[in-house]
């Protein structure tokens, strides 16, 4: 992941993300990120931060739980309980930007009757997992800590069927800091176009694109079950079809064209 680039980033690029501090200049130019970030529940900061490892050691971010997680009630009044929380780098952008996402799973917990725990909290007994978590992303400028929440995809926290997402900047100015930056995801349309969802910091908002030609054969849909991290590359974010090769598009484009990269 790279550092320097990130000290520059513009207002309009960051969406409310600051500038870096003055002292991250003298931080490594590059380094490596373990992917689960660090929710840190005990001393809530302003924001988050690196616990920078020099290679090949891996560093840690860290966010602090206020930051990215709704306020819970630790006894609420029904049977419905958040057992898990989590969350993990899901994507950078060639700039160092940060994709993340973090995952609430709700749970079934009756109440106890007579069992009260420390505190006055009603004892309950866990008796399932509800299987689709509740989504929360963000976009995270690792040098000065600063966060910004994304909306929902189409309005819902349901949507872990979307893990594929991946980041991209643009400048206006050739070899300088990044002016915008865009958050995609692609997925098969059933007549085999793709459909793209895009979140781009100059709206503010999601957009879904639909019926986007597909430059494989009718026959043959393309297949990204497996995860693989979309990659940032020149100008165009880059998703693997294990099976065939790589599928590139721009997600700044009105009217983007996908291209595909057969392996052979």
């Amino acid at each position: 992941m790279l550092l320097r680039r990130l000290l520059g980033l513009s207002t309009a690029a960051s969406g409310r993300l600051r500038r870096g501090f003055s002292t991250a200049a003298l931080r490594p130019p590059w380094a490596m990120v373990r992917p689960f970030v660090v929710v840190n529940m005990p001393a809530p900061g302003p924001r988050a931060s690196l616990r920078l490892a020099a290679p090949p050691c891996a560093t840690l971010l860290v966010v602090p739980d206020h930051l990215v997680r709704p306020p819970r009630d630790l006894d609420p009044p029904g049977d419905t309980v958040y057992a898990v929380f989590g969350g993990y780098i899901t994507a950078t952008s060639g700039d160092g930007l940060l994709l993340l996402c973090f995952f609430d799973v709700p749970a079934h917990a009756p109440v106890l009757p007579g069992v009260i725990m420390p505190g006055g909290i009603r004892g309950r007994m866990l008796t399932g997992v509800i299987k689709e978590p509740e989504v929360m992303r963000f976009v995270c400028n690792p040098l000065s800590g600063q966060l910004v929440r994304l909306p929902d995809i189409d309005g819902t926290t349901k949507t872990q069927q979307y893990p594929d997402i991946g980041i991209l900047t643009q400048s206006e100015r050739p070899d300088q800091p990044p002016d915008k930056y865009a958050v995609a995801v692609l997925s098969n349309s059933k007549d085999r176009s793709f459909v793209m969802r895009r979140f781009l910091s100059q709206t503010g908002k999601w957009d879904k694109m639909v019926a986007l030609p597909s430059p494989l054969p009718l026959a043959r849909p393309m297949e990204m079950d497996l995860s693989h991290e979309p990659v940032a590359f020149a100008g165009r974010l880059w998703w693997v079809d294990v099976t065939c090769g790589a599928f590139s598009v721009d997600p700044f484009s009105d009217r983007p064209e996908s291209s595909i990269h057969i392996h052979v």
